[in-house]
């Protein structure tokens, strides 16, 4: 009993987890990826699209992206997208291809990103610790409702909190390595 009360909450710690991955993405390392651009929004035909649904974001070389949108009349939109999206970014557009010029990342704006993915690394904590509690009410009122024995109780918290704590260290094992990334020069 308790096993299916707390495998129903699977979903949410994996989705917790899975924030946590797509927010990190967005955190730029110096290196020119395309996932640092997964935030971006795009107006295009009066709805906002995220940027990956209207051009193919590629690598040309280790600090330059290029962005070729499959409907070149899209071109100014993402451009300002772009712009608008605060990410400290210049798009030059020449009329087929947007290219984006990566700035180097100096000693400081590193450490101010390692704070940023330490913040953001507490955050999928919280929404763990989040999932834990609301898990433990539901197991609390099984046994109120005298479904499960005491002991079932305490096993199923047993059970959750090492769950718990493999997902919190899959949160500090994803933090670790994008740190390490970033201050990998």
């Amino acid at each position: 009993m308790t096993e299916g009360i707390i495998d129903n909450h699977k979903a949410e710690f994996e989705k917790a987890v899975e924030h946590f991955v797509h927010e990190l993405s967005g955190v730029r390392t110096g290196r020119a990826n395309p996932a640092f651009l997964n935030t971006v929004m795009v107006e295009s035909y009066g709805q906002l699209m995220p940027i990956g649904h209207m051009a193919s974001i590629t690598v040309s070389d280790a600090t330059t992206l290029a962005i070729s949108p499959w409907d070149k009349g899209q071109l100014g939109a993402i451009e300002k997208a772009i712009q608008q999206a605060n990410l400290g970014l210049n798009p030059s557009n020449d009329g087929n291809i947007i290219r984006i010029s990566l700035p180097k990342l100096t000693e400081e704006r590193r450490k101010e990103m390692v704070k940023l993915i330490g913040q953001m690394a507490e955050k999928a904590r919280v929404s763990i610790r989040n999932v834990r509690e609301a898990t433990i009410k539901e197991l609390k009122k099984t046994k109120e409702d005298g479904k499960i024995s005491e002991d079932d109780l305490e096993s199923g918290k047993e059970k959750l909190q090492k769950q718990v704590d493999g997902y919190n260290e899959e949160i500090r094992e994803y933090a670790e390595k994008k740190e390490k990334e970033l201050m990998t020069v």
